[in-house]
């Protein structure tokens, strides 16, 4: 029989515990999802209306920005329903749906920032090369694979999801995780498959990280000796170590604490721990890249400026 004709929505129990404080969260979430799409959609204007700000970096980081729109509108919108609503149930194709928009994201966010890397690379140890290496046409290809391949792998982890058999319709989170589904299975020799395909997804991932890190490491050995390259480092390399420490360590608390985390642990704190990398990175990203990159502050500056 069909797995989706046993179990036809899941049950968000994140918010069992906050019934009294529902109103408040409302407003407070609200506020935020409108501050995260008031600094991203400012930024990608900015970038889009500005021919002088067609470069790779600032195209890079539009769709830096793009890609943190897509993640959380994948989490705010139906949890800003669930804040307002006495029942927290998702279908079972919209849950899967969530959970893929989230794992895509969150992979998405590691691949840019690697795309990013070697672009600040190229830059600084190889501008007379750049132009000739950064074309349109690699860049579109860079974007592409940005995009293209953590979707695509995602999708094959939530596939092999879909085909498990489930015993329970209980999600303790606030949004749906492919993990906490696969734990649902009822038997767990089905899901030898989704944990090979998990650690093989991580590994992708964790090498996306060491190849970032190397790239500023050799950022960094290069501009010692160097006054201009240290000074470009300063101004353009800074904003990215600042992006992926941010994204590691929000994700890193949400991993952590989804498969070691103690379930004595208060719910709200668990949530919190949950949604730090929907949360903090979508707002700081476009603030840190706005005030620090002088191209986009002083072309915010004039757009904005009050006459």
């Amino acid at each position: 029989m069909d797995n989706s004709s046993l179990i036809t929505f899941f049950v968000l129990s994140g918010l069992n515990e906050t019934k009294n404080q529902r109103f408040a969260l409302f407003f407070l979430t609200l506020l935020c999802y409108c501050l995260i799409l008031l600094v991203n959609i400012s930024l990608i204007g900015t970038i889009i209306l500005d021919k002088n700000l067609h470069e790779p970096m600032y195209v890079l980081l539009c769709t830096f920005c793009m890609n943190g729109l897509y993640g959380t509108t994948g989490f705010y919108p139906k949890f800003l329903w669930d804040l307002l609503s006495p029942v927290h149930v998702i279908s079972y194709s919209g849950c899967l749906i969530q959970a893929l928009i989230m794992y895509s994201f969150a992979c998405s966010d590691l691949s840019i920032l690697a795309v990013m890397a070697y672009d600040r690379y190229l830059a600084i140890c190889r501008p007379l090369e750049y132009y000739a290496i950064m074309s349109k046409q690699k860049l579109f290809k860079l974007v592409c694979f940005s995009w293209i391949t953590p979707f695509c792998i995602m999708a094959v982890n939530i596939f092999l999801t879909s085909r498990l058999k489930l015993c329970s319709s209980y999600i303790r989170r606030l949004f749906c995780v492919n993990w906490i589904i696969v734990t649902l299975a009822c038997s767990p020799s089905e899901t030898t498959v989704n944990s090979i395909i998990a650690y093989i997804t991580i590994i992708i991932y964790v090498f996306h990280g060491f190849f970032i890190m190397w790239s500023y490491m050799y950022l960094i050995k290069t501009c010692v000796n160097s006054m201009e390259n240290r000074a470009k480092f300063m101004q353009t390399c800074v904003p990215h170590l600042i992006s992926l420490i941010t994204f590691l360590v929000t994700v890193l608390f949400d991993v952590m604490n989804m498969r070691f985390g103690s379930k004595d642990l208060p719910q709200s704190l668990q949530n919190l721990l949950a949604i730090e990398f929907l949360l903090i990175p979508p707002i700081m990203n476009p603030v840190i890249y706005g005030f620090k990159l002088t191209k986009i502050r002083n072309k915010f500056f004039v757009n904005f400026k009050i006459k």
